[in-house]
């Protein structure tokens, strides 16, 4: 399987285990957005508590020039260390929300 297409698995379905934990708030929905044809991932969460709206981006991951781009994790959760475990190279995996002058530091890939 060529190496993007297996980063596609691999990102859908860590962010599809992830989206099967449930939160505290059962009125919080979890949905998955997946763009397979522009390479973004994201989990969204949406609803209503009481009379305060809801909407929120915890994970946002993008495929970009052969590397997974982690744009975003809001969350308590490590789910870098599962694409590792699913033998993704820790220099294809960028942290994107980290500025590029500390990426070099970080012992991920350090994108463009």
């Amino acid at each position: 399987m060529e190496k993007v297409a297996k980063y596609r698995q691999y990102v859908q379905e860590v962010l599809t285990d992830i989206a099967k934990i449930k939160g505290v708030l059962p009125e919080i929905e979890t949905q998955l957005i997946f763009d397979k044809e522009r390479d973004h991932y994201q989990i969204v969460r949406v609803g209503w508590r009481d009379l305060d709206r809801t909407y929120g981006v915890p994970i946002h991951i993008d495929i970009k020039d052969g590397k997974i781009w982690v744009q975003q994790n809001m969350t308590d959760y490590d789910f870098i260390e599962d694409l590792l475990e699913k033998g993704i190279p820790k220099e294809d995996i960028i942290l994107a929300f980290h500025p590029p002058y500390k990426r070099p530091y970080t012992g991920f890939g350090v994108g463009a």
